[in-house]
């Protein structure tokens, strides 16, 4: 009499679920700080009634039946909030690995007596978990992409802000590596403020910047020409020794840009142009003055 290995693994649901949480459990690292036990038998749960309510002897052969299409829609939604949550890709595949082991046993005790249909069904269960476990990478990979490329923007937003030092003067400093992307938000928010500022100097500090190379030098060159366009005059700051032999080594032609050895001196040339003073008060003599 033929098994119908879909049926007996459907009557066996709640005995595979416990086997599953159970390897899950026991797993040295199971992130409860990530995850409660709760919220990990919910989630497990719900994707083992979801895999054997579609289960059926002809599918279980078929990784690529429309049937399982429940099945991989929430394996994604695991896969990214998991991504999200911080879970490890090891972690992550082990959530799903493990429910091949509660399968294996089970089929272990149902089927030893017919060591033909015991291997029969096992190999097609860990094709079909294999398969699931594939989904899962590609959709936690993803779920991490999305993770970096949020904080970049954010990371990018953090750091290059544009700073008011006084009244028309605009102060920008600028850390770590200069690419085209950043080149482009670091124009949008500097004339943004010009025109919210109506600012006439803008300062772009580099000292932060570890190297100046003919690309780096180019994205510079184009934020001063957008400044100019926007009627406010732009100094470079912070160009230290090496970043000044750099240039003169490649031929970069820097000579319509002002720029200066540190921040406080692109400060005092600002303040020249506008015509601005600033000076040190004397401490008046208290003794002198009350006698």
């Amino acid at each position: 009499m033929k098994i119908e290995i879909s049926k007996m693994l459907q009557k066996k649901k709640k005995q595979i679920l416990d086997l599953w949480m159970k390897n899950q459990l026991k797993d040295a690292n199971l992130r409860e700080d990530l995850m409660s036990n709760d919220e990990l038998r919910i989630q497990s749960e719900e994707l083992v009634d979801a895999l054997l309510k579609k289960l059926t002897d002809e599918n279980l052969a078929d990784i690529e039946s429309a049937d399982f299409e429940n099945v991989y829609e929430i394996l994604s939604g695991i896969s990214i909030t998991r991504a999200r949550q911080g879970f490890s890709p090891r972690e992550t595949g082990t959530f799903v690995f493990s429910l091949k082991d509660a399968l294996f046993e089970t089929l272990q005790q149902e089927l030893k007596s017919d060591p033909v249909a015991l291997y029969d069904a096992t190999m097609k269960v860990n094709k079909l978990i294999d398969s699931f476990g594939i989904v899962t990478f590609e959709t936690f990979i993803k779920g991490r992409e999305e993770v970096i490329l949020r904080q970049t923007d954010e990371i990018t937003e953090i750091s290059t802000p544009v700073i008011r030092v006084w009244d028309g003067i605009l102060a920008l400093p600028i850390i770590g590596t200069l690419d085209s992307a950043r080149t482009q938000v670091v124009m949008e928010s500097l004339l943004q403020e010009i025109v919210n500022t109506s600012s006439s100097i803008a300062i772009l500090d580099i000292s932060g910047v570890p190297a100046v190379d003919s690309l780096v030098a180019q994205h510079l060159i184009k934020t001063v020409s957008a400044t100019r366009l926007m009627g406010a005059e732009c100094i470079i700051s912070g160009i230290r020794p090496e970043i000044a032999q750099t240039v003169v080594h490649l031929g970069i032609d820097l000579s319509n840009v002002i720029t200066k050895s540190s921040l406080s001196s692109a400060l005092k040339h600002a303040f020249s142009v506008l015509q601005l003073e600033v000076r040190k008060k004397q401490k008046e003599n208290y003794s002198l003055k009350n006698m």
